[in-house]
């Protein structure tokens, strides 16, 4: 049973937390009306994701065999069959979706987006280099999209683009995880890697940590966002955004610990702690 649960990997359902930022921005989280729809709509991403998660995991098991980490996993050890992860991940899909249809139609077509993205990737689009990275990110910003959907609450641009920005840094530094495995070690943990390399990953990334911190600094002085939030201090929480970025870096490029960014979440207290300040500093500004 542990096996089972292991595969539905609920230590991501962390990113769906992206469905959640939609009401806090817009300073009604603690509205009971934005909250719950939100939450059913974790509930059915959720589900969804973990479906998405088997049959990736089904297709990437000859690779994941050769991973030091993820050939620990129950169908890349063996411990459970192709058969029947593909029998959980059709009840997981089957709830995911009708949860979402329940929420409406608008949550129910990002929900077939999603699952559609996602298949493709698992099965054609994570084998090109930079393209792989960015379906990730798109991904998140269908989270969002979800958490629009079920409030009611329109996205603004800049948390379209911020959230994309991030997303595709995350993405760049979990390559980076597999190149230095493959520099290593000489096993290929998937075919994209052959684009990649230490030296532009590194680069991108740091162009990428520059690009979220300058957008993050207009996003907090853009006139349009102080006077919708009614304060002109918003910039002062740039410099937990400053600190994440560099805390980042440093796991990826000091420590070598970029391979899951809901890793680092769950276990790097310097993260943790900074990622609460700013939220506490956000939600002080704000509400």
């Amino acid at each position: 049973m542990l096996d089972y649960l292991r595969l539905l990997r609920v230590s991501q359902y962390s990113k769906n937390l992206f469905i959640f930022l939609p009401a806090f921005f817009a300073g009604q989280i603690t509205h009971t009306n934005k909250l719950l729809p939100s939450l059913a709509a974790l509930l059915g991403f959720s589900l969804i994701a973990s479906s998405m998660y088997i049959i990736n995991d089904c297709i990437d098991v000859r690779y994941d065999r050769e991973h030091p980490r993820k050939s620990l996993r129950p169908i890349a050890s063996g411990r459970v069959s192709v058969k029947a992860a593909l029998t959980l991940s059709a009840f997981l899909l089957a709830g995911g979706m009708l949860v979402s249809l329940l929420l409406g139609w608008a949550a129910f077509y990002i929900s077939i987006a999603y699952l559609a993205i996602n298949l493709a990737y698992s099965g054609w689009l994570k084998h090109f280099p930079i393209l792989d990275v960015t379906v990730i990110a798109v991904g998140f910003n269908l989270r969002l999209s979800m958490g629009s959907a079920v409030t009611g609450i329109k996205l603004t641009e800049w948390i379209v683009v911020m959230t994309f920005l991030l997303a595709f840094f995350l993405a760049l530094a979990k390559r980076r995880d597999d190149v230095l495995i493959y520099e290593k070690t000489g096993k290929l943990m998937r075919k994209s890697i052959d684009g990649y390399n230490s030296r532009f990953l590194d680069t991108s990334l740091a162009i990428m940590a520059a690009i979220i911190i300058v957008a993050y600094l207009m996003y907090s002085v853009s006139p349009e966002v102080t006077a919708r939030m009614g304060s002109h201090k918003l910039y002062l929480t740039a410099v937990f955004v400053v600190l994440g970025v560099l805390r980042y870096l440093q796991l990826t490029f000091v420590e070598e610990k970029s391979g899951s960014p809901t890793w680092v979440l769950l276990n790097d207290r310097f993260t943790q702690i900074n990622l609460a300040c700013w939220v506490a500093a956000f939600g002080l500004l704000l509400y």
